[in-house]
């Protein structure tokens, strides 16, 4: 595996739904004097839109163009091999908006990383495939850092657009396309539900699911702060005797994605929690650099644990 940043090809990629301008974008990207830099360019293009990439500059460019039909062709294999026949210095992916995003990372070489991803919308269909196909907007949201709407006009409101991004993601940058090609950045405040400056941030049972989300984007926020929450304590064997787990399950948009999000929890004490164990804790977050996810990670170093009676609402939600 690459040691360090520079080993890794860098991967941008682009996600949205048919017809959502991703090619535009793209290929605007691509004519761009401060993107194209002289480095050798992969575009795989994993959906075939009305509109096609303007290729004429291609060859000058440097840019070597794959069409992947079927979400098969995603593979370790297949993908090194492309990306050796460009001699690829950096890879851009148009991304199938029907195709659910992990089949893709499973498939990514151990030598690329993703260094920037994009969701483009159409503000004219956004809301039908939030409302037809949530799983799949979420889906893309939860991996967006910047979420561009096009075919905006001064009198939508922004509001709508705005409640669904942030009801998934708070990291991501929301731009708006108005008719004259004007990109107008939302700045609209989402204040946590809790003083994250407190001397001890007590966390309501109906914002656990913000508060998760906020501590895992951004763990550093959170270091050396104490913290109050109640969740449900589990212990597995492969823990050392002092660590578990403490958490709750969080549905982000429905049933089917409900999962026990969790924290690892240090306690001076022999702790065996028994099963459905709800507990409230107390302690102070630690953060330490997961070197294998490239990421900041929370512990918890519990300095108060007591029993505690289920939430009225056991499942976490963020509304």
């Amino acid at each position: 595996m690459p040691n360090n940043q520079e080993d890794f090809i860098p991967v941008y990629l682009f996600l949205g739904f048919l017809e959502a301008g991703k090619t535009k974008f793209i290929q605007d990207a691509l004519e761009d004097a401060k993107f194209i830099d002289g480095d050798r360019t992969l575009l795989l293009c994993c959906e075939e839109g009305v509109e096609e990439y303007d290729t004429s500059r291609f060859d000058e460019l440097d840019i070597t163009m794959h069409t992947v039909s079927d979400i098969s062709e995603l593979t370790p294999e297949n993908l090194s091999r492309m990306a050796k026949e460009a001699r690829a210095d950096r890879v851009m992916i148009e991304y199938n908006g029907m195709w659910m995003i992990q089949p893709l990372f499973e498939a990514m070489p151990d030598d690329w990383a993703v260094y920037q991803c994009v969701l483009i919308a159409d503000a004219t269909t956004f809301l039908q495939y939030n409302q037809n196909m949530r799983s799949l907007v979420v889906d893309k949201l939860n991996m967006a850092e910047l979420v561009y709407f096009n075919r905006f006009t001064e009198k939508t409101d922004s509001m709508p657009y705005h409640q669904i991004v942030r009801g998934v993601t708070r990291r991501a940058d929301i731009y708006y396309e108005m008719p004259d090609g004007e990109a107008v950045f939302d700045d609209i405040e989402d204040p946590l539900p809790f003083d994250v400056n407190a001397k001890n941030i007590v966390i309501e049972d109906r914002d656990f699911a913000l508060f998760y989300r906020d501590l895992m984007e951004d763990a550093k926020k959170y270091e050396n702060k104490t913290v109050t929450f109640k969740g449900v304590a589990v212990r597995n064997s492969t823990f050392p005797p002092n660590i578990f787990a403490v958490g709750r399950h969080i549905m982000t948009c429905c049933v089917e994605d409900i999962k026990y999000s969790w924290i690892a929890a240090q306690y001076g004490r022999n702790f065996l929690p028994r099963k459905n164990h709800w507990v409230t804790v107390t302690g102070a977050i630690e953060v330490r650099f997961n070197q294998v996810q490239g990421v900041f990670v929370p512990m918890l170093h519990v300095t108060k644990l007591t029993d505690a009676e289920p939430p009225e609402q056991e499942v976490a939600t963020f509304y």
